[in-house]
């Protein structure tokens, strides 16, 4: 099974400065192309790779020095403190999205381009989809997770279309959204039909908290020096990511001590995110929107 191309290995695994003998987490294991790579650098390392999708597991290499954890990142310490190595892992990798693979399986509902039914949920062992989303959210409810997590020009309008069209047929099949979405598009279909699905599929993974959690428990579970690498897709995500590795914090709030002094408990290691370059992008479209993020715990 071939998950996706791993986006800007070289840079990822230049910014987790392997050492052989270190403590390594990759927490989207996902096809396993950065852990695999990863692994070729470890002698009596670990790596812990994290997925919460059963496809995944298909991808795990045969290797005593990696160790899969079948679970979303967002329980990231809760792990590590189980297999005791919290404050002791050497580099972290995250590499946020959606896989080509979850992207060009049309029954899990991700993308526009197939027919299949609306799903979107990256752990199948949960309940809500984007189906349920499209069927019970009340009009308020879905001007939110259109306007939040989408940035969808017009969420109000198509919010009320959504209300107007399921009184008469529920929504159930990508089709059904699409037809809907052709009559109330504004600009180019492949930009305004993405915006309204990842706004979907945020909400039913609940991503922006699972991110959130995640970036929590990665200033705990780093060693001093250790890297926090994470390479996002999105806008949403990227100012996210800034504003952590900035502040220590997701709201981005400078925090002073007694003396007045600012904390900040990660040395920037990139103040612009590094992107693809012309090379990648044309062998691989999915780097075009990738932003790669890199700070090392002081």
């Amino acid at each position: 099974m071939t998950y996706h191309v791993p986006v800007m290995l070289e840079p990822c695994l230049d910014a987790l400065d392997i050492k052989p003998e270190s403590i390594y987490v990759d927490v989207t294991f996902g096809g396993g192309g950065h852990s695999r790579a990863i692994l070729e650098r470890l002698t009596t390392g670990k790596l812990y790779g994290f997925d919460q999708d059963e496809d995944a597991k298909q991808n795990i290499p045969e290797n005593e020095n990696f160790v899969f954890v079948d679970s979303n990142f967002q329980h990231l310490r809760r792990f590590m403190k189980l297999y005791r190595q919290v404050g002791k892992v050497s580099g972290i990798l995250a590499d946020l999205g959606v896989s080509s693979y979850q992207f060009d399986t049309a029954e899990r509902g991700f993308s526009f381009r197939f027919d299949g039914p609306l799903d979107m949920r990256m752990n199948q062992a949960t309940e809500l989809t984007a189906a349920t989303i499209l069927n019970t959210y009340s009009e308020t409810e879905l001007i939110r997770l259109l306007s939040d997590f989408g940035e969808v020009r017009n969420s109000k309008s198509l919010a009320r279309a959504i209300v107007e069209r399921r009184e008469n047929q529920t929504f159930s099949e990508i089709q059904h959204l699409n037809n809907l979405l052709d009559k109330m598009r504004i600009g180019a279909v492949p930009k305004y039909f993405s915006t309204v699905y990842q706004a979907l599929r945020i909400e039913v993974n609940d991503e922006m908290k699972a991110l959130e959690d995640f970036l929590k428990d990665s200033l705990e579970v780093l060693e001093p020096g250790g890297k926090l690498v994470v390479m996002s897709y999105h806008s949403i995500e990227d100012r996210l990511v800034k504003r952590f590795m900035k502040t220590g914090n997701v709201k981005g709030e400078m925090i002073r001590d007694e003396k007045g002094v600012i904390h900040r408990p990660f040395k920037l290691i990139t103040k612009k995110p590094i992107e693809a370059d012309a090379n990648e992008i044309k062998i691989n479209s999915r780097a075009r929107s990738a932003k790669l993020r890199i700070a090392e715990k002081k």
